[in-house]
């Protein structure tokens, strides 16, 4: 932590005049509260600043609502989207009662507590992700959902279905229908805004390592970054989603990591690379072992491949997930893991060269996620397999999409819809609590919210449904 002297003559050198705090909340939305540069002092630090819980959701009820977002003085960055210079500090949500402490539904708190309780099974050992970002830029954002009415509209310029049209100056150079790719200039026309958000993400300390147009000819795109430990990864999650978001909508786009936007377009997934590693590097590499993962590694593999149906619950929370989680995409649909293989719900990276990073892909994973939650989730079905060395038997490496069906039958469906994780969470989240990490309460206020979200879909009428039964 820098010191309050430090950081006060950092405010004064860049001439901050404000300090924004933010706060991630059940969901895993940010939300933010502006002060004066001037209010940076120890009972800042010490004391926080008061906020309603009540009126986020899934924290406290209206009766104790009272809470303090308490900043944290080692995660803070230059925002670059204010006009007055200000300064960001990343917050915990805290609950007062006779004192200020944490609050068991404070997502950042959980990813922090499963670290410890890592450290506590295999001391000296970190956890280290790098999640993928996929997300799609859009020139026309349109939606509607009223009694008489509900649609939406959406409009990218270097789409094929723009090929036709006529108003202002159309030049060709249209991206085809999943054709997208790696796509070259001057098909791909957002590569430099791609460059300026890497620029954007470098000045906060952030490493990328590419970027590129992908696969969705209407405008989908991915940035990659270095891997880190899973405390800094949770707030670097929100930090990328945030700087992406703002810089194409001054740019005059909208961003969306949305898992599936376009129908028949691939879908947005945001695959998380793992491993455990200590001074030596990763843990789970051997080189004799099959795929040269150790044993350790391979009970890392088999306690996700276990509580898979349980973790969709975390890490694909949105009733879209599952639109994207069909055959045909490269989204895994089977509980399995290979060897290179895209449609694996495991895949160990066949690239791999240095033993020192040797690691796994979970693919299931979207950017609808809390980040911290469902980092925390994949972390503690890891280690429940080290713990319980659990044995995910040997990898299908063959392309699951034109697999015969009888093979395909010894191989576990994941949940294909938001209704069936929530229902695979409520039978298996022992493995969550382990350590008091994620607590029961959590729990069941993340069913209770995402069951909503099933409900509000149920009792509207979808598009197509008049497609198939207006006339009938």
């Amino acid at each position: 932590m820098p010191s309050l002297a430090n950081l006060q003559k950092t405010i004064k050198q860049k001439k901050i005049e404000y300090i924004d705090l933010k706060f991630c909340d059940l969901i895993g939305e940010w939300h933010h509260i502006t002060i004066p540069a001037y209010s940076v002092n120890q009972d800042l630090f010490k004391n926080g600043v008061g906020v309603d819980g009540s009126s986020l959701p899934g924290f406290a009820k209206i009766e104790r609502g009272d809470m303090i977002i308490l900043p944290d003085a080692d995660k803070l960055f230059l925002d670059p989207f204010f006009e007055k210079p200000t300064l960001s500090f990343i917050c915990d949500i805290m609950s007062v009662n006779k004192e200020i402490e944490q609050y068991s539904r404070n997502p950042r708190w959980v990813l922090i507590h499963a670290d410890k309780y890592l450290k506590k099974i295999l001391p000296g050992v970190d956890a280290i992700l790098g999640p993928e970002f996929e997300f799609y830029l859009f020139d026309s954002v349109v939606f509607r959902q009223v009694p008489q009415e509900g649609y939406y509209f959406l409009d990218s310029e270097e789409a094929d279905w723009n090929t036709g049209i006529e108003d202002g100056k159309n030049l060709a150079y249209k991206v085809p229908y999943k054709g997208g790719y790696h796509a070259a200039p001057p098909k791909d026309r957002t590569f430099n805004l791609r460059s300026e958000i890497s620029t954007l993400l470098s000045d906060v300390g952030i490493k990328i390592k590419y970027h590129h147009h992908e696969v969705g000819g209407g405008g989908q795109h991915e940035i990659e970054i270095d891997l880190d430990e899973m405390v800094k990864m949770g707030d670097t999650t929100m930090l990328i989603k945030y700087i992406v978001k703002n810089h194409a909508f001054r740019c005059g786009k909208s961003a969306t990591f949305m898992p599936k936007p376009l129908f028949k377009e691939p879908g947005s997934g945001m695959h998380v690379h793992q491993y455990l590693a200590d001074k030596k590097g990763s843990v789970f590499y051997d080189m004799k072992g099959p795929s040269k993962f150790s044993k350790v590694g391979l009970h890392y593999i088999g306690g996700l491949l276990k509580h898979a149906a349980a973790l969709f619950a975390f890490t694909n929370p949105s009733t879209n997930s599952y639109k994207r989680l069909v055959p045909g995409f490269e989204a895994p649909v089977y509980g399995t893991y290979s060897m290179g293989n895209r449609t694996a719900c495991i895949r160990i990276p066949g690239y791999q060269r240095r033993p020192q990073t040797h690691r796994m892909e979970f693919r299931p994973p979207d950017a609808t996620a809390n980040p911290y939650l469902a980092y925390a989730a994949m972390v503690m079905a890891g280690l429940d397999g080290i713990k319980n060395k659990i044995d995910p038997g040997d990898p299908v490496d063959k392309d699951l999409s034109v697999l015969p069906e009888a093979e395909l039958k010894k191989i576990p469906l994941l949940p294909t819809s938001l209704t069936k994780a929530l229902d695979a969470l409520e039978k298996d989240y022992k493995f969550l609590l382990a350590g008091g990490v994620f607590t029961k309460d959590l729990i069941e206020a993340w069913i209770k919210l995402k069951r909503r979200d099933v409900e509000e879909i149920r009792i509207r009428p979808h598009p197509w449904e008049f497609e198939l039964y207006y006339d009938k």
